[in-house]
């Protein structure tokens, strides 16, 4: 099977992880059933495995290495108990994607980072204020609690943001301090590249652009790493200077549906906010960022249309903002948890069209300085982008010529060493150790 038809298969389906006694891939199989962050002694650091449910960002997932790229896959979700893709893994993380007994592609689990062992002078572990994100991000959600998140009424369907707090898994507020002490320790331990921020919607006019404005900022003394905030669109525009100023590098403001019925039905506060305003943000945004330093997270399954979401995606390329689209991860615990993911043939349509699209207007993941557009790992869609690359040079008139005027923490991970060999030709983000581990099973594909 094509990469990219596997990855878009997986993402949709989820994976089921197994491994069998001695850790052989293949033999006598069983599901894996590692204990949480948090959960064991020394908050679980001490585990051969580490597992997250629950929380905002990406959760529910693995990382790891398949077809040449680090790919974020749901494991803890209803739809991937139930998955027709299995992963036999080894001891050392590397195994093999089967489906109904038949071997489909080598895959490798992401490493453990190294910080994760690490604590704060005060005893917080570092864990629980940032988690390593596909293979070299580092994330966090600042502001862990939400104004709408405890009442049904107002609150979004999709999201556990509250979760991995009830549990004791994390911090309500990080401290600039102590992400700044996170951020450094990951770039000098484990070759962190680049950092995500994100927050629950505080009260405040500045949707936590304050707030995410001073952690980047000593991130940037620390570490001097990329940073990417994620918030509302604050009430005052001019926090995108100010964000800007304090060493944000790029900007997410978060749609995730289009169609206000949707909206109204599956986010019923957050949809007080309008289309239009998210529309006004990312119009004043890009001019203080630039061009595809701008994104927003498209979550197909929420109930938008095929057209509503590429009619929608047209008009953000045309403006110069990245449409992150994912597919529905059905988190377990919140409204959505029954709901069924999108297909991947509807993911591949939005992908095989909006990817050459990106490609023709010069918007590349690649070329974004941080956060959930540049690292990928949650779509499929990088992959048809960089096809549509190869197949039609930048069309200069695409940049801004509109087509159409329609309108999550870590994840599972292995604490193993990597093994030696030889390195396939990579993309930029994908770290060797995982790509060794995958090709010393390719016998088995």
């Amino acid at each position: 099977m094509e990469p990219q038809t596997l990855i878009t298969e997986l993402q949709s389906s989820g994976l089921r992880v197994v491994e069998g006694p001695g850790g052989a891939p293949g033999d006598g199989a069983a599901p894996l059933a590692p204990p949480e962050p948090g959960a064991g002694q020394d908050d679980g650091r001490a585990a051969a495995w580490t597992s997250r449910r629950g929380g905002a960002g990406p959760t529910g997932h693995v990382a790891a290495a398949l077809g040449g790229a680090t790919v974020m896959i749901p494991i803890h979700t209803g739809p991937a108990a139930t998955s027709p893709f299995v992963a036999r893994i080894g001891r050392d993380g590397a195994g093999v994607v089967e489906r109904d007994g038949r071997a489909l592609a080598p895959i490798a689990l992401v490493k453990a980072p190294r910080f994760y062992a690490l604590s704060t002078r005060d005893g917080i572990p570092y864990p629980k204020i940032a988690l390593l994100h596909g293979a070299d991000v580092l994330a966090s959600t600042v502001l862990q609690t939400c104004v709408r998140y405890s009442d049904p009424a107002r609150a979004c369907a999709f999201c556990a943001i509250g979760q991995s707090l009830a549990a004791g898994r994390t911090l309500a507020k990080k401290t600039p301090e102590q992400l700044a002490e996170v951020a450094e320790a990951a770039a000098r331990l484990d070759g962190v590249r680049h950092v995500t921020l994100t927050t629950g919607t505080p009260r405040s006019a500045d949707r936590g652009a304050a707030h995410l404005a001073d952690c980047a900022r000593a991130i940037k003394a620390a570490a001097g790493l990329p940073v990417q905030a994620q918030c509302e669109p604050p009430e005052d525009f001019a926090w995108f200077e100010r964000m800007r100023a304090a060493g944000v590098d790029s900007l997410g403001m978060h749609l995730e549906a289009v169609e206000d019925a949707v909206r109204a039905a599956v986010m019923p506060g957050k949809a007080e906010v309008s289309v239009a305003r998210y529309f006004e943000a990312f119009e004043a945004a890009v001019r203080v960022f630039g061009r595809g330093q701008v994104s927003t997270y498209l979550i197909a399954g929420l109930g938008d249309s095929l057209e509503a979401l590429l009619g929608a995606s047209e008009r953000l390329v045309a403006m110069g903002v990245y449409p992150f689209l994912v597919p529905l991860v059905p988190v377990p615990g919140t409204p959505s948890a029954d709901r069924a993911p999108p297909s991947a043939d509807f993911m591949r349509a939005l992908y095989a069209h909006l990817g050459p699209r990106l490609a023709r207007a010069g918007l590349l993941s690649t070329d974004v300085k941080a956060g959930c557009a540049r690292c990928g790992a949650c779509s499929g869609l990088s992959g048809f982008e960089a096809a549509g690359r190869a197949a039609a040079p930048a069309d200069p008139a695409a940049v801004v010529t509109p087509t159409s005027e329609s309108t999550d923490d870590a994840t599972l991970q292995l604490r193993a060493g990597a093994e030696p060999g030889g390195l396939s030709p990579v993309p930029p983000l994908a770290p060797g150790h995982l790509l060794r581990r995958a090709r010393a099973v390719q016998g088995h594909g």
